[in-house]
C-alpha cells in the first residue's frame, strides 16, 4: 500500500500546524553602526556542546540580520514568565531598531555582543560563526563566548498565544529518573 499523494504544503497550512509546537521565547539582539537591534524569536535553539553553538533564524530582509553580519556578534536572552511586555514590545515590527532601544531597561553588565535584559531566564552571547540560508530565512549560528542564567519560570508561546507554566508541585505519582549525559 503507498502513501496518499499530498498537494503542495503552502504557507498558511505550515503555519496552523506549527501552532501546535509550543516553543520559548527569546529577544535576538545586537549592536552595530551605532544602533541597538533587537527582536522576539521563537526559532532559537542550542546546536552542538563541542564548540559550543546556537541557532536562530529570522528573515534576511531583517535589519537584525544585516546588524548580526556587520557586527559579527549577537545575543539571545531567554525570558521568563514576567517579561511577556518585553517580548511584545520587540515583537513590533520597527520596535527594536534604535539608537536607544534599551535606554529604558535595565541590562546584563556582563554580556557582549548585543544587549541582554537584565533579569532573564538565560542568555548567551555569541560569535557569528556562520549564515545558512533556509528558504525565505538565515540561520544564524553562533559560538557562544559567554552565558548565563539566572533562573526563573520561561515565557511560552502556543497556538499564537503567550502562555505561562503552571505551578511547580509534584505530582503523587510522579517519579524522577536518572539524567545520563548523551552516549552514556
Amino acid at each position: 500500500m503507498s502513501a496518499p499523494v499530498q498537494a503542495a504544503v503552502t504557507a498558511d497550512a505550515l503555519r496552523a500546524a506549527a501552532r501546535h509546537w509550543p516553543t520559548g521565547v527569546a529577544v535576538l539582539t545586537a549592536r552595530w553602526g551605532g544602533e541597538e537591534h533587537a527582536k522576539t524569536v521563537s526559532s532559537f535553539t542550542t546546536l552542538s556542546l563541542d564548540p559550543p553553538l546556537i541557532g536562530v533564524a529570522l528573515s534576511p530582509r531583517s535589519p537584525l540580520a544585516a546588524a548580526v553580519h556587520g557586527s559579527g556578534r549577537f545575543a539571545v536572552t531567554v525570558l521568563t514568565d514576567r517579561q511577556e511586555p518585553l517580548a511584545r514590545r520587540f515583537a513590533t515590527p520597527g520596535a527594536g531598531r534604535s539608537a536607544g532601544a534599551f535606554a529604558d531597561l535595565p541590562v546584563h553588565p556582563d554580556a557582549a555582543g548585543g544587549p541582554v535584559p537584565a533579569g532573564a531566564a538565560a542568555w548567551f552571547a555569541a560569535e557569528l560563526h556562520a549564515e545558512l540560508p533556509v528558504g525565505d530565512h538565515v540561520l544564524l549560528v553562533g559560538r557562544v563566548t559567554a552565558v548565563g542564567a539566572d533562573g526563573g519560570r520561561p515565557l511560552l508561546h502556543h497556538a499564537a498565544r503567550y502562555r505561562l507554566l503552571g505551578p511547580e508541585t509534584p505530582s503523587a505519582t510522579s517519579t524522577s529518573l536518572p539524567t545520563r549525559g548523551v552516549g552514556a
